[in-house]
């Protein structure tokens, strides 16, 4: 038996060599190597995906990105690892993971566990992307695009806006843009406290909001543009949406 190449992500050492060992305990019945090491989940999005894991050992819980967010990035790579969560929540606070189907293991983890944990993932596909965000609990703090076998992450606070179009949403910053395949509406759900619609198929920063002019129509129905801080482009916002649009841009002023 060929050994499972494993990648293992936590912020505590003393877990991760608590891991490493247990892996060497099972080693007589299960094989594995340890291709990969990450301290936080940014290191684990940006490592993981030249490894070659075929498993990841990945903490909930890791400060800057958790490991819900991490496996949500991964699993926009073709021949995404099949993944074991590892908490130290109680019970109660893992039932979502039962929920949909996501595998975990609770801290002190056990070797008997680990191993059946492993070969079930083994034999099993990564979790879909829709499972993992029906379970998570807080909105992401980045967004993830696929490039040739890695990951580019793009930190939710610099998006200026989401417009849809066709199949593809594009996600601006002051940078450039970048496409992402997410419902305008989900984007808008999970956003919705720094993120406001201003037209069907756009969600603009509130943050970003400066001002708006005039784009045309008669004196009677006006039609406005958005002013957004950093770019040069002009945004329309629609009839329905502008009484809010209008009332943010005034509070922000004041």
């Amino acid at each position: 038996m060929s050994p499972l190449a494993v990648f293992i992500a936590d912020d505590e050492q003393p877990a991760r060599e608590r891991l490493k060992e247990l892996l060497a305990d099972i080693a007589h019945e299960l094989p594995t190597r340890v291709v990969g090491e990450a301290r936080n989940g940014v290191e684990a999005v940006e490592q993981l995906p030249g490894s070659a894991a075929r498993v990841l050992l990945l903490d909930i819980e890791m400060p800057g990105m958790g490991g819900l967010e991490v496996a949500r990035h991964l699993a926009a790579l073709p021949g995404a690892p099949s993944i074991v969560f590892v908490t130290a929540h109680d019970r109660h606070a893992v039932e979502a993971f039962e929920l949909h189907a996501l595998d975990y293991l609770m801290k002190p983890v056990r070797a008997s566990r680990l191993a059946a944990a492993l070969r079930r993932a083994a034999a099993s596909p990564a979790p879909a992307r829709e499972r993992l965000a029906r379970a998570a609990t807080a909105a992401r703090q980045y967004f993830s695009v696929a490039e040739r076998n890695r990951i580019v992450l793009v930190p939710v606070r610099e998006v200026i806006y989401f417009k849809a179009e066709l199949k593809y949403v594009t996600l601006r910053t002051r940078a450039g843009e970048h496409l992402i395949e997410e419902p305008l509406v989900m984007l808008e759900r999970e956003f919705a406290e720094h993120y406001v619609r201003i037209h069907r198929n756009c969600l603009v920063a509130r943050a970003a909001l400066r001002s708006f002019e005039r784009a045309g129509g008669g004196d009677d129905e006006p039609r406005w543009n958005v002013v957004l801080d950093g770019i040069v482009e002009r945004l329309p916002v629609s009839r329905r949406q502008w009484p809010l649009v209008k009332e943010l841009v005034t509070e922000g002023r004041q």
